[in-house]
């Protein structure tokens, strides 16, 4: 079969799959009533009812993220197999790549993208002999003809773990047969098996996580393979493992003693760090990073390896305080402990050695800053400082910016359309940004932001555009000082401790968290739980990990409403 009838033979299956589950879907899609074997819908028991005044929106049914897809075609192809192809860019919509990737669908040009990459992986996987011996558990009764029952198996198997739940009749029926006819067309078994798993590949069922739903006591909620596939994104930022996906046939998830015995053992795993990073770099703004640009001629240590670097040194710096050490959450703004290459070191103007024993390579040193040095805390990493200034120099008002809409959750409205920022940009009168920013300002219509920005910003001018420390700007001593919300601090580690102290910090952490976990904003009627989730966050002493467990844990987090209720409630 030549490759244009194939895709052709590919559009044509995939078109048939999608049917009403389409690309875009926002509300659940439920399996066909034939999923064998179907997982156990029987009620939650000894789980804490959801209060009464609970009101739960729909569930969100996002697209899988461009890390989500990687992870799950490694977990099951293996570490081996390549992509082959590029992702659309994703859309961040009230502070969250999360909630963006929600509200996408895919266009023409993506479509493309996911075909290239599904025929890449699909080739590896199938006609690749080596990988083909591994993963596919049969052999063809002849390599030139289709062979069904061996099609059947191998579909069935990793179709389970793509779908994130077990294929329909309908479906198995519809793969198995077009890798039998492509098999016919082109007279070779595996490459017709080839192109029915692209197809899986490029499907919405695998590229979407649309929801299912089932009724219990008149309350309507995810399934169990909903569920699973829910906690797993959430906890891992991949696809549900065979364990998980067999605790939701057996109904196991719909109980909260089984609930609670798979989060455990999820947030045991190693691959929880997967998850908590991938939260914190969505949470951060990490993506944007990938278009971030420094002015060589100014900053000439900043190359993209450090800025890989930059991003790298707050990731470990924050599973190790928050993961593998369960330490505070609010120590984020003030903890002198990191971790350090050769590359930041320079950047940093700090030693970094390499001392690991019998001669091993590893450029990652752990490092303490002293505690009369003003650096410490997230916001003194060139992570924070870099990515939240121009190309040309520092930006008090970008990071103060940052501050209030990426660690407290306040909107800061857009500057106006027409702003002048020559005073901003003119050194030769007013050599430090504070004075050229007191200038700048005495524009009432620039003032109010600038007031709730700056204070805070321009505690972090001892770093400039790159993130190395000084203390003089244009020959002019620096002041670090400032205010937030009726706090005086003196020098950026005083920010820290400032921002550790401010419940809006730690409130913030878990409207993001809770944001993230479900995909979506959480509704006016979820704010209960929100609440109650805060309460819990404070009282087991701001510790992460078992923040992430409440909300894994708690009836509310599977809650739904049917579609029928919003289209009401938006007519009205």
């Amino acid at each position: 079969m030549g490759m244009i009838a194939m895709q052709a033979t590919k559009r044509s299956l995939f078109k048939a799959l999608t049917t009403s589950c389409v690309i875009g879907l926002l509300a659940g899609c439920a399996p066909a009533s034939d999923t064998a074997p179907a997982a156990k819908a029987s009620a939650p028991t000894g789980t804490v009812s959801a209060a009464a005044d609970f009101v739960p929106a729909v569930a969100a049914a996002p697209r899988l993220t461009p890390a989500q897809y990687r992870a799950t075609v490694t977990d099951i192809f293996g570490p081996t197999i390549d992509l082959g192809g590029r992702f659309e860019p994703d859309m961040r919509i009230e502070g969250l790549l999360a909630i963006g990737s929600a509200s996408v669908g895919v266009t023409p040009a993506g479509m493309e993208q996911y075909d290239t990459m599904a025929d890449t992986i699909a080739a590896q996987v199938v006609l690749n002999p080596k990988n083909r011996a591994m993963m596919i558990p049969c052999k063809p009764a002849a390599e030139n003809a289709p062979d069904d029952a061996c099609a059947k198996m191998f579909l069935t198997n990793v179709g389970r773990l793509m779908f994130r739940r077990p294929m329909t009749n309908a479906e198995v029926t519809a793969y198995v047969s077009a890798a039998n006819v492509a098999a016919t067309k082109v007279g070779n078994f595996h490459e017709g098996l080839a192109m029915s798993l692209s197809a899986m590949l490029s499907s919405p069922q695998f590229l979407f996580r649309a929801p299912s739903t089932i009724k219990v006591k008149g309350q309507l909620e995810l399934d169990a393979y909903s569920k699973a596939s829910q906690l797993s994104f959430f906890l891992w930022n991949a696809g549900p493992d065979l364990q998980l996906l067999n605790a939701a046939q057996k109904g196991d998830l719909n109980t909260a003693k089984g609930l609670e015995n798979q989060v455990t053992r999820m947030m045991a795993s190693p691959r929880v760090e997967a998850g908590v990073r991938a939260f914190f770099a969505d949470m951060f703004h990490f993506d944007d990073f990938e278009s971030l640009r420094k002015d060589n001629l100014i900053y000439p240590m900043f190359s993209r390896q450090e800025a890989r670097d930059a991003q790298e040194q707050t990731m470990r710096t924050l599973v190790d305080l928050l993961v593998t050490n369960r330490g505070d959450y609010r120590d984020i703004f003030v903890t002198k402990k990191t971790f350090l290459t050769p590359a930041l070191g320079a950047i940093y103007r700090v030693p970094v050695v390499n001392d690991r024993p019998n001669g091993a390579v590893d450029p990652w040193q752990s490092y303490e800053f002293d505690a009369s040095d003003p650096r410490g805390g997230i916001l003194t990493h060139a992570s924070f400082a870099a990515l939240h200034s121009p190309a040309n120099r520092s930006s008090a008002t970008t990071r103060g910016k940052a501050i209030r809409e990426v660690l407290l959750c306040q909107k800061v409205p857009a500057p106006p359309a027409n702003v002048d920022f020559t005073l901003v940009n003119d050194t030769t009168i007013h050599k430090t940004a504070r004075e050229r920013l007191s200038a700048h300002v005495q524009n009432p219509v620039c003032a109010g932001c600038h007031k709730i920005t700056d204070p805070m910003g321009l505690a972090l001018e001892n770093f400039d555009g790159a993130g190395a420390y000084r203390t003089e700007e244009n020959g002019e001593k620096i002041d670090a000082s400032g205010t937030l919300d009726g706090k005086t601090f003196s020098n950026p580690y005083e920010l820290g401790q400032a921002l550790k102290s401010s419940p809006a910090a730690t409130s913030c952490l878990v409207d993001r968290l809770s944001a993230y976990a479900l995909g979506r904003k959480p509704a006016r009627g979820e704010t209960p739980w929100i609440a109650k989730l805060k309460a819990d966050f404070a009282a087991r002493g701001y510790v992460v990990p078992d923040l992430m467990k409440t909300i894994a844990t708690s009836p509310e987090f599977y809650r739904t409403a049917p579609i029928e209720a919003v289209q009401t409630a938006s007519a009205q």
